[in-house]
C-alpha cells in the first residue's frame, strides 16, 4: 500500500506497483453529509490507498457530486480519482462537455461504463445521440483526447446479467479492451473461485490487462441479498449457513462479514490478484479493519 500524493493516471501507477489497494465512494446525496463524508475518506486516506473512485448516480442522481467530490478529493489530497461516466442518460456532445470540464479539473482516469436505466425502467435504451455501449466510450475517450485519459471499463466475474453466457460476456469485456480500456475493475462477488473462472476465461481469449477485484464486504445481510439480486452476484449457501442465525444483529453481521472480507482478499492476493478494489459504502469502521487486515499482504 502506499499513493505518494501525487496526481497521476492509474496506468502510471501499475507500473510501480504489482499489487495496488483503491477504494470506491459513492457522492453523498445532500450537503448535509458532506462534512462526515470528508471525515471518512480523510481517516482512509491514512492508510495509504493508490486510488481511489467515485460512482456515477443512476438515473442522474448524484451525478453532479461526481465531478465535485472527484475534484475536491484529487485537489485535498493529491491522489488519483477514477471519476465514473456512463453512455446512459447522455448524448455524445453532453460526453464531451463532461471529459472536458474533466480534463480542465485536472482528472485524468476514468471508468467507462454503459451504465443502467434508471429506477423504475426495466430496458436500457440509449440517448438520442447516444452511445449504446461502453466501447464507444472508450472510442471516444481513445480518439479525442491525445492520450490525456487512463480509462478502464467493468468486469463481471459471473457474467453480465443481460449476457446470454460467461463466454460472450467474456467477448464483450475483450472487445472494450480492444477499444483502448487499459484496465478492469470487477463487479462484487463471494466466491472466489467466480474471479479465478472469470480471469481464465479472459486470459484464453488473449485479454491480458490487469483485472482487479472488487470486494463487497456484507455488513447487512438482508441488504447483501437486495442488492445482489439486482446486480447477479450470487451469495452461496455457506453465507446463508453464517449470516442466518445472526440475521438482524447488526454487530455481529458486521464482525463477521469484515472477518469473511479479510479472508477473501487474502486468499485473492495469494493466487495472483493484482489488487483488491473496495467497495466502502461510505463506511469507515468496516473498511479501516479489512485494510488493517492486509497490511501484510499488499
Amino acid at each position: 500500500m502506499g499513493n505518494q500524493n501525487q496526481i497521476c493516471k492509474i496506468t502510471d501507477i501499475f507500473k510501480k506497483r504489482g499489487k495496488t489497494l483503491s477504494l470506491e465512494f459513492f457522492p453523498p446525496k445532500e450537503d448535509s453529509q458532506l462534512d462526515s463524508f470528508f471525515q471518512v475518506v480523510e481517516e482512509l486516506i491514512v492508510l495509504e490507498p493508490d486510488f481511489l473512485s467515485v460512482t456515477y448516480g443512476a438515473g442522474g442522481s448524484t451525478r453532479d457530486r461526481t465531478m465535485e467530490i472527484s475534484t475536491e478529493l484529487q485537489d485535498r489530497y493529491h491522489i488519483p480519482i477514477i471519476h465514473h461516466i456512463t453512455c446512459a442518460g447522455h448524448s455524445k456532445n453532453q460526453l464531451i462537455k463532461i471529459l472536458d470540464l474533466m480534463k480542465n479539473n485536472k482528472i485524468m482516469n476514468v471508468l467507462a461504463l454503459r451504465g443502467d436505466p434508471p429506477l423504475g425502467v426495466k430496458k436500457w435504451t440509449p440517448t438520442a445521440d447516444g452511445f449504446s455501449y461502453a466501447y464507444q466510450l472508450c472510442d471516444l475517450l481513445r480518439t479525442s483526447y491525445d492520450g490525456y485519459f487512463s480509462y478502464g471499463v467493468a468486469g463481471f466475474p459471473e457474467g453480465h446479467p443481460e449476457s446470454p453466457t460467461k463466454e460472450i460476456d467474456a467477448k464483450f469485456l475483450k472487445n472494450k479492451i480492444e477499444h483502448g480500456a487499459e484496465f478492469v475493475l470487477t463487479q462484487l462477488f463471494y466466491e472466489n473461485q467466480f474471479y479465478y473462472d472469470y480471469v481464465s476465461r479472459l486470459r484464453n481469449i488473449g485479454v491480458t490487462t490487469r483485472i482487479i477485484p472488487g470486494i463487497l464486504p456484507i455488513l447487512n445481510f438482508k441488504n447483501a441479498k437486495n442488492f445482489s439480486a439486482f446486480c447477479g452476484a450470487t451469495i452461496t449457501p455457506r453465507f446463508h449457513d453464517v449470516f442466518e442465525p445472526i440475521n438482524g444483529d447488526i454487530a455481529a453481521m458486521s464482525k463477521k462479514g469484515v472477518e469473511l472480507a479479510i479472508d477473501q482478499c487474502i486468499d485473492l492476493l495469494k493466487n495472483g490478484a493484482p489488487g483488491i478494489h473496495l467497495y466502502t459504502l461510505n463506511k469507515l469502521n468496516p473498511i479501516r479493519e479489512i485494510i488493517q487486515g492486509l497490511k501484510d499482504f499488499l
